[in-house]
């Protein structure tokens, strides 16, 4: 008997049947970091490769490029490199990325991503990235008091200052840089505090993503050691609880509603906030562009420094590794029963309380690595931060409604501004 995990819409076979698309994380250097920072859910993946320090071989990164141009049936392809911290392995490392990215590209486009700490950027990273034309997403969490809370380094020392002086280097550079900062308990709040201090730090391009993570303490003497680190886990784990470091719902509500309060009467387009350029996306009908906004997923996966492939960055267990791009087709890979279902689970797994509910098309049940809570009726798969988004999609509702007017009209959204309504 067919269940609804088992279905497909015409969207779903539109994209299945177009050319194939998709984004790879690569992980060069595994979950190799000079921080430790507490809330780091990759920190631990280690362990999936005998708690070794990976370093991926310039012989397979020649092999990797070639592979992913080669799979992608696009005139563009992007490179994401993530960790870890990716620029642990130096240089020359990525110089010669680029150099295979040149003898493989035959005619495609090509454009690379870098997630980094920007501990370790000096003068010469940042030229370099300058003159390549990388993206990167810099870690910033905000002022000191929210940064330096869970963002230290492996001797317990504050990270700030470091992280700002890498900044100062690609800006200097004209390096081209967005901004990537979680919302956590240190967070709660602080929403237009750290919007802006993030907004001084010659970025309009800022991200936010909610922590929400499950932990196992270490025992001694038969007891949880709350001063070791602990494992991040799956919820499901035995004597998984809550992590210290997660947002609440209520919490991470009201840290979108304070900044978009203010953004929306001074900041259209001139700041871009994920969050709010996803929602009004989807209030227009057109992709989100943030996988965790949009209906299904599984166009995002996840290259281990070995080549193994894990659906995605934030499901990195045994269970999701779909294969070796080394000893199997990236295209076979990515267009697998495997992988589809686990993009279309992302909507064919709701809970019907999410199904009725009038902000679904906004926000389409959010990141599965969230949908660890139950409704009402016992039904699993709610998001956690179900009550934060609702609160956020009722406060933005008619500033979002107008701006799809002005956009439907031909005008810029930013005239949302001058309309003297709240």
């Amino acid at each position: 008997m067919r269940t609804v995990k088992d279905t497909i819409t015409l969207e779903d076979a539109r994209r299945l049947t177009g050319p194939l698309a998709f984004s790879l994380m690569l992980k060069p250097a595994g979950s190799l970091c000079n921080l430790d920072c507490a809330y780091c859910y990759y920190l631990d993946k280690s362990e999936i490769y005998g708690g070794r320090e990976p370093r991926m071989s310039l012989e397979d990164l020649d092999r990797y490029v070639r592979c992913y141009i080669a799979a992608c049936e696009t005139d563009e392809v992007t490179f994401n490199w993530h960790g870890g911290e990716p620029l642990i392995l130096g240089l020359d490392f990525y110089r010669k990325a680029v150099e295979f990215q040149k003898k493989y590209a035959d005619g495609k486009k090509i454009s690379n991503t870098l997630q980094t700490n920007a501990t370790l950027v000096n003068e010469e990273w940042a030229r370099f990235f300058a003159e390549q034309g990388f993206l990167l997403g810099v870690s910033v969490d905000g002022p000191p008091e929210v940064h330096d809370r869970y963002r230290k380094d492996r001797g317990g020392v504050p990270t700030l200052e470091r992280v700002l002086r890498g900044v100062s280097h690609l800006y200097a550079a004209k390096a081209e840089y967005n901004i990537m900062a979680t919302i956590n308990s240190a967070s709660e709040g602080k929403g237009l505090q750290v919007y802006q201090y993030l907004k001084g730090l010659g970025s309009a391009f800022i991200q936010f993503s909610p922590v929400v993570e499950h932990v196992v303490w270490p025992m001694r003497d038969g007891k949880p050691d709350k001063h070791a680190r602990p494992h991040i886990v799956d919820p499901s784990v035995e004597r998984a609880t809550l992590a210290p470091w997660s947002v609440s719902p209520v919490g991470f509500g009201r840290f979108l509603c304070d900044i978009f309060d203010y953004w929306v009467k001074h900041d259209v387009g001139r700041v871009f906030v994920n969050a709010f350029d996803c929602t009004l996306a989807n209030w227009c009908g057109v992709p989100p562009g943030t996988c965790s906004y949009a209906e299904t997923c599984g166009g995002n996966a996840v290259v281990e420094h070995n080549g193994d492939v894990y659906c995605c960055d934030h499901f990195v267990y045994p269970k999701y590794l779909i294969g070796n791009i080394y000893r199997d087709s990236l295209k076979d890979m990515m267009g697998s029963p495997e992988q589809l279902r686990f993009g279309i689970d992302k909507r064919n797994s709701l809970p019907r309380k999410c199904l009725r509910c009038k902000c679904w098309p906004l926000c389409h049940g959010g990141c599965p690595k969230h949908r660890f809570n139950t409704t009402d009726s016992g039904q699993t798969g709610l998001n956690a931060l179900c009550e934060g988004y609702y609160m956020f999609f009722k406060r933005s509702a008619g500033a979002m409604l107008r701006m799809k007017n002005l956009i439907a009209e031909g005008k810029a959204p930013a005239l949302v501004m001058f309309d003297g309504q709240p």
